[in-house]
């Protein structure tokens, strides 16, 4: 039997990457949220510094750090500043948020794979940030876009093939 694992990832809005990645084989449990930033207890109000994140628990016998990281670099835009869609500031940036020097690693080789793929025509400029307190959004905000189906995302699946 699997010991479940944690990701830690912000890629924009958190609302567009939740809906995306709980559909994943693998995963087992998605939570928004703000990590990365300056306060504690931050709210969608008052996070200096904090990105929209997404906590995600899988399972490693379905799945793989290095899988997830594939189809986070497929989904959103890896080479805006700050930026995803119409959302700008640095609570939309795209981070990964590893959790020890392996996941680290696993991040550096997949950005490098990405650059090397010749799909963006700018180079990759996520953040590779040490884990810091994962803090959960209020309730609104968790599963929204299935309560709210008809609420906004710019969060889609833009190339197919795999980096991997």
């Amino acid at each position: 039997m699997s010991t479940y694992k944690k990701a830690y990832l912000a890629g924009g809005c958190f609302w567009g990457m939740e809906d995306l990645f709980r559909t994943r084989p693998g995963v087992v449990d998605t939570e928004v949220g703000y990590q990365g930033g300056e306060n504690t207890n931050p709210t969608y109000k008052y996070h200096p510094g904090h990105a929209e994140g997404l906590e995600i628990t899988y399972n490693p016998d379905e799945t793989s750090f290095e899988e997830l990281l594939d189809y986070f670099f497929r989904m959103h835009n890896p080479t805006t500043v700050d930026q995803q869609g119409n959302d700008r500031g640095s609570s939309y940036r795209s981070a990964i948020f590893y959790q020890n020097a392996e996941e680290k690693q696993m991040a550096e080789d997949m950005i490098n794979r990405v650059n090397g793929s010749g799909k963006w025509e700018d180079k990759v400029v996520t953040t590779l940030e040490p884990w810091s307190t994962f803090w959960k959004a209020e309730e609104y905000h968790q599963d929204y876009l299935e309560k709210n189906p008809n609420g906004y995302t710019c969060h889609f699946l833009r190339f197919e093939e795999s980096y991997i």
